[in-house]
């Protein structure tokens, strides 16, 4: 059987860990920046700073974007209690900030938006704040697009990794173990609309595999779970992150070829395709 080079890295990874002096050596060492999704880095602006070098950029601004933040979605509870990730709008208006394409606006995210006129109304109305404070109305920037990220498979089983850790590492019991360990798939898609005449821009799919590691924690006890606890972090959930990044860089190269679609007559005219 040909065993898929992820799942090689995996198993050895997983094997050298169970192998070593002291399990613990595994995680005994506290560090920042290791837990990063697909999405990584910051921006400002149009400056990024440690983006993921695999997402594609936009070398001019094509409008302001709305982006969905899911929670009216049917995935979005289900997505977040097997996954134990809250959200995933943050890290999508992180990659839409790096890469340039947009300018996004807080419309879309309807506790962000709720907030923010609650602290405008405060500071406009309350009497309080000093003269000059430029809080009139006609500030806020208007979206143009529209963002809805929806997830259409998550955590789907594709194999599990006991025979490549049996063949790699040569423990029959550890291989077993192992054996609990599979790798899940996620594919998702990104859609995106003009908001003033509601046609959809464009469409885009995504798909990522990620390892779960959790279900071969349960065969061990205290410290020795402890030490391998990073590797359960949520792989479904970032698989997940990676498919929208996916997602997302696939829409950028067909954004960046993008014509408009144009129907003799106009839109919303009746169309071409008649009925007698």
């Amino acid at each position: 059987m040909n065993i898929p080079f992820y799942s090689q890295k995996a198993a050895k990874l997983f094997g050298l860990c169970l192998l070593g002096a002291t399990l613990s050596a595994c995680g005994g060492i506290v560090t920042t920046g290791n837990q990063s999704t697909a999405m990584s880095g910051s921006a400002g602006g149009s400056t990024s700073v440690g983006a993921n070098p695999e997402l594609e950029r936009s070398e001019r601004t094509l409008g302001t974007i709305a982006i969905d933040d899911g929670r009216n979605s049917d995935w979005y509870g289900q997505f977040g209690s097997a996954t134990q990730v809250t959200t995933i709008e943050p890290l999508l208006r992180l990659a839409v900030q790096q890469s340039n394409c947009f300018v996004i606006t807080s419309i879309g995210n309807q506790q962000l938006d709720s907030r923010l006129s609650r602290i405008t109304d405060q500071q406009r109305n309350s009497g309080e704040y000093r003269a000059g404070s430029n809080q009139q109305k006609g500030q806020r920037v208007a979206a143009d697009y529209f963002l809805e990220p929806k997830i259409i498979i998550n955590n789907d089983s594709v194999g599990g990794l006991g025979s490549a850790l049996s063949g790699l590492i040569g423990n029959s019991a550890v291989a077993g173990i192992a054996g609990a360990m599979q790798s899940k798939a996620s594919v998702v898609t990104l859609s995106l609309f003009d908001i003033r005449s509601s046609v959809q821009i464009s469409s885009s799919e995504g798909s990522a595999t990620a390892t779960n590691y959790g279900a071969a924690l349960s065969a061990f006890t205290g410290g020795t779970a402890g030490s391998l606890s990073g590797f359960s972090r949520t792989p479904e959930g970032k698989a997940t992150v990676a498919a929208f990044n996916d997602a997302w860089n696939k829409m950028i190269v067909s954004l960046k070829n993008y014509r408009a679609q144009e129907v003799e007559g106009g839109l919303g005219t009746g169309g071409l395709l008649k009925v007698n």
